[in-house]
Formats: structure tokens, sequence, C-alpha cells
């Protein structure tokens, strides 16, 4: 302070222009303390140094980047409002699908019951392998299959028969013909759809079997074999 006028000086006099143009917590401070920027803006005019004064084209630099990044916030946040709107209305989509069979293109998820899944064998294979790999991708058990595409009942069981622990394993089948391998071909799940939901914004499938999926996982839908 400037023991003749009072006024104060040096980085005292500057700090309020520091804190507008980035001195602010986070973009929620930016959106809703307009007023307090125009207050530390008027008290910065008042206590500049009359011998050294701010030009006042920096003070409109200022107010113009400060209302510039107050807007892009406010767009932001009507931007998020609009996707989290779309993606409800989304879910309109999807009531239909409740009660109906899902062949799905995604990791098995393995609670200790057997899981129904979906093979594929090429046609020209005289064998076929089960290869089971974990969430980490380390092959976890292998078992031989009929050598014809169709349903298959997972049973979840590694290399010595015993259950593998819960959890999500990703499931493919390698055609063999003459001791040889000639295709590979992921499984696919199926289980009933259940409930349709929001998650993160997103419009998630509910199965039976207490996974979640997306709809574009699901690459085929039919109606559930008789009980």
């Amino acid at each position: 302070m400037d023991p003749l006028t009072g006024i104060a000086t040096g980085p005292a006099a500057t700090a309020p222009a520091a804190l507008a143009t980035g001195g602010a917590p986070g973009t929620g401070a930016l959106s809703s303390d307009f007023e307090t920027f125009l207050k530390m803006l008027t008290t910065q005019m008042r206590n500049q140094d009359p011998l050294n004064p701010v030009e006042s084209t920096d003070f409109a630099v200022q107010l113009a980047t400060f209302s510039s990044v107050e807007q892009q916030v406010r767009t932001n946040e009507l931007l998020t409002g609009l996707g989290a709107q779309m993606a409800t209305l989304g879910m309109g989509e999807f009531p239909g699908w409740i009660g109906l069979e899902a062949e799905v293109r995604a990791p098995v998820r393995f609670a200790g019951e057997r899981v129904q899944i979906e093979v594929v064998v090429d046609p020209r294979a005289d064998a076929a392998e089960l290869v089971v790999a974990d969430a980490q991708g380390a092959v976890v058990a292998r078992s031989p299959l009929p050598a014809e595409s169709g349903p298959v009942l997972w049973a979840g069981r590694d290399a010595q028969g015993q259950p593998l622990p819960p959890g999500s394993y990703a499931l493919s089948v390698l055609s063999q013909s003459a001791g040889e391998t000639i295709a590979r071909h992921d499984a696919h799940m199926r289980s009933r759809v259940i409930e349709t939901r929001l998650e993160g914004g997103e419009v998630r499938l509910g199965l039976g079997n207490g996974q979640s999926v997306t709809p574009a996982e699901v690459i085929g839908l039919r109606p559930p074999p008789p009980e």
C-alpha cells in the first residue's frame, strides 16, 4: 500500500485479475460467480496504482474471457441434460424385447450355474474345442465339443473339472480338421431379457443371468423356449 495515498499497489492490486482469469476452483464456480467477478473487477479498478493504471483494454479482455468461459460451461451443461433426455427417450425402443431370448456377443458372466451359449463350428470340421479365457485373457479351460453348430450348456469348469470362480469369461470355438485348426468363432451367450434401464446415461438391458449388456451387443432375438 502507498503510504501517501492509501491505495494498494503491487501484487495485491493485480490479485483480483489473476483470480478472475485462472483462480476459480472449477467450472461450477465460473458459471455461478459472475457477479463476484464484477465486484472483483470494480475493486481492482478502484485500487489500481494511479501512477501505473491498468489499461482499459485489459479490463475488457478479462471481462470477455470470463463471459466466454461462462457461456461454454452453460452450453456443456445444456448438452449434458439433452443427452440424458435422449437416452431416456431411447428406452422406449426396447420394452418389446422384454421376455424374449437374446443372443449376445459379449463375455459370458458365470456365477456357478450352467450358461446356455450358441456355438458355430465350421462345416468342414471333424472336431471342435471350446476355449475359455478369463478377464485378463489367460486361457483357463479347454473342452471338446461336438462338431456341429447349435446351443450348448456351458458348465463353467476348469481343466481339472472344478468350477471356475465367478466372473466374466470369453468363450471361443476352434474348428478342427485332421488335427489342424481351420477356423475360430466366438461363442455367443443366450439369456432372456428381463428389463431395460439407464446406467450412466446409457440404455442397458438386464438379462436373466444377472448380466447387463448394451442393445448393440444383441445380435439376435427369439421367443423363449417352452418351459
